[in-house]
């Protein structure tokens, strides 16, 4: 008989290898989803706004259910390891922080990690750090949520569930572009890309 897949095993699957990132951003997930009292989003019951695209972030997709094809998922660039989740039925949202780590780790992994990553490493140093760093996220996953998280209730106008629009034809390229976010360029429908483009012109 087959075994379930467990969300870990899951997440390790759709990231394509494990590391320290995958496993935080595992365990921002199931604290937001424990935070909200709720389960894997199958539509958009669940918004996450991720401040981060590490590696972390693959794992609270799976987790969470939340993805940008679904419009649930919305990634702000601020370079923050954190993430704010949002629950559609409650109205309840919590952000969560992921806390630095580092300091926490094996002194020996800290200095064989920094050797392998300057390319000083040798086959025998990689080997090790690789078994070094599955204790190290072993750790992670079984670490009092409070070390590793700091959970904040915050307050969070939902956005919008995901809308479909109409398409336009670009008058420079002839590709279809979602309307909103078409421009106008000498009163014609251009896409983001052509609206920037200018050839150079001779002037008389």
């Amino acid at each position: 008989m087959c075994r379930e897949k467990t969300d870990w095993e899951k997440a390790m699957e759709f990231h394509g290898h494990i590391c320290i990132g995958l496993a935080l951003g595992y365990r921002a997930a199931k604290a937001g989803l424990e935070g909200l009292e709720a389960r894997r989003s199958p539509d958009e019951e669940i918004v996450v706004i991720a401040e981060t695209d590490n590696c972390g972030l693959d794992a609270v997709q799976v987790v969470t259910g939340c993805t940008m094809g679904k419009g649930n998922l919305i990634y702000r660039d601020y370079g923050k390891n954190a993430y704010t989740f949002g629950c559609r039925n409650s109205g309840k949202a919590v952000r969560i922080l992921v806390k630095p780590c580092d300091a926490n780790y094996p002194e020996e992994f800290t200095a064989l990690r920094d050797r392998v990553r300057s390319g000083e490493g040798t086959p025998e140093e990689k080997d090790r750090l690789r078994k070094m760093q599955l204790e190290v996220i072993a750790g992670l996953l079984q670490a009092p949520q409070e070390d590793l998280l700091q959970v904040q209730d915050v307050q969070l106008d939902l956005p919008e569930k995901a809308r479909i629009f109409n398409s336009v034809t670009c008058a420079r390229c002839g590709e279809l572009v979602m309307e909103p976010r078409a421009r106008v360029r000498d009163g014609q429908f251009v896409c983001i890309p052509c609206s920037d483009y200018y050839p150079s012109r001779v002037v008389g």
